[in-house]
């Protein structure tokens, strides 16, 4: 995947590294929390399916019952 984000640095003689850091970090959220969404919602399951994907429920079982 390619890394279309912009690397940032900052160029002022004054400022010290924790200063520097901390403009940097600011920056990163900003571009974090201002990004725009997936452009395609993800595809809406069948409940049949969501409700046996969480009882761990298959088609066909893998290995014959034990009381079989």
């Amino acid at each position: 995947m390619v890394n279309r984000r912009p690397k940032l640095t900052i160029v002022a003689p004054n400022a010290s590294p924790e200063e520097a850091a901390a403009v940097v970090a600011a920056l990163e959220r900003f571009m974090r929390e201002t990004a725009p969404r997936a452009a395609t919602p993800p595809l809406a399951m069948n409940p049949w399916q969501r409700a046996a994907l969480h009882e761990a429920v298959a088609r066909t079982p893998e290995l014959p019952a034990p009381w079989t």
